[in-house]
């Protein structure tokens, strides 16, 4: 049986990416009205073909920029073992397993396809959790490529690209038509920027998704929302120039890891105890009783790929 919030949350993705294809199908209608299929549908071409070879050349870029080697099961036997049961549970082909050699503690998933995903950890978070927190991260990983994401995410970061390009076409265009030039203009910008929000309200909803797939896999919510309070915790602590080195990767991560430091601040009020993780009856006292998040993290939000944590955390509480 489908929960309430189960529900809700897979109507809100499809409803975001039917929209999200509807504003590029209103675009490429006005374009045909006013310029004929010519112009600025080169420039959607071009688009498609950036995101194409994105697409195949992303993983060899992620390994490099991570630092990413792949291990054997004598080099990582538990973390291949843990892997191994998951994929087992999640119904699909096991990933390959990789760690990546940076000091800040997360996870990532990546590749083409399911059957050529990757798995990775981070140096540092084998440093920071327990074991029962990394098979709830991992989890939340392999959730991500039960899902699809890595094809999702790709082929709706599409939709706002094609948009900016036909904009920019239209400033070079030479063509006015009685102003049709310059609403074909307008609009894109407007189709760009709403599908960008867009972008990142799914990419938002597919964090929440993870974390209940990481649940249906065997992960205990209490270890999960641990896990996330000490990622963030990591992320906050962690030396500055090792995030900005990675940070132009963290939509794969499995937190924020630029906004760390603000968040931590809200996370504290979870900790009743202050002992630095959220433990079964913290979690379930969190249940029901309500949390504040200050109004520039919710305002930050708007603009992140990933929930606020303290949000994330709440959800978590919903779901033991």
């Amino acid at each position: 049986m489908v929960s309430a919030s189960t529900f809700s949350l897979k109507l809100r993705l499809f409803l975001a990416t039917i929209f999200l294809f509807g504003i590029l199908y209103v675009i490429i209608m006005l374009i045909s009205s006013y310029f004929g299929f010519g112009g600025p549908l080169i420039f959607a071409f071009f688009g498609i073909v950036v995101v194409f070879i994105q697409y195949l050349v992303g993983p060899k870029m992620v390994e490099t920029m991570m630092h990413v080697h792949y291990v054997s099961e004598q080099e990582a036997p538990n973390l291949h073992a843990m892997v191994e049961d998951l994929a087992m549970k999640a119904g699909i082909k096991k990933p390959k397993v990789g760690v990546a050699e940076i000091n800040v503690p997360n996870a990532f998933a990546f590749g083409r396809s399911k059957g050529d995903a990757r798995i990775c950890v981070t140096r540092g978070i084998l440093k920071l959790l327990d074991k029962e927190e990394l098979e709830a991260v991992l989890g939340h990983e392999m959730s991500h490529v039960r899902h699809s994401d890595m094809a999702v995410m790709t082929l709706i970061s599409v939709v706002p690209l094609i948009c900016y390009y036909i904009f920019i076409s239209t400033l070079f265009s030479g063509r006015n038509n009685n102003g049709g030039g310059a609403i074909v203009g307008i609009a894109a910008l407007g189709a760009y920027l709403v599908g960008q929000l867009l972008v990142l309200f799914v990419s938002r909803s597919r964090e929440y998704y993870a974390d209940q797939g990481s649940i249906e896999l065997g992960g205990k919510p209490h270890k999960l929302a641990s896990a996330l309070y000490k990622l963030v915790y990591g992320s906050a602590t962690a030396n500055k120039d090792e995030v900005k080195e990675v940070e132009g990767l963290k939509a794969f991560f499995v937190n924020d890891i630029s906004d760390a430091g603000n968040e931590i601040n809200d996370l504290q009020q979870l900790d009743v105890n202050m002992d630095g993780v959220i433990s079964e009856e913290e979690l379930s006292r969190l249940r029901y009783s309500d949390t504040s998040i200050s109004t520039g993290q919710s305002i930050m939000e708007l603009l992140s790929t990933h929930p606020n944590m303290v949000k994330r955390v709440k959800r978590l509480s919903e779901l033991a």
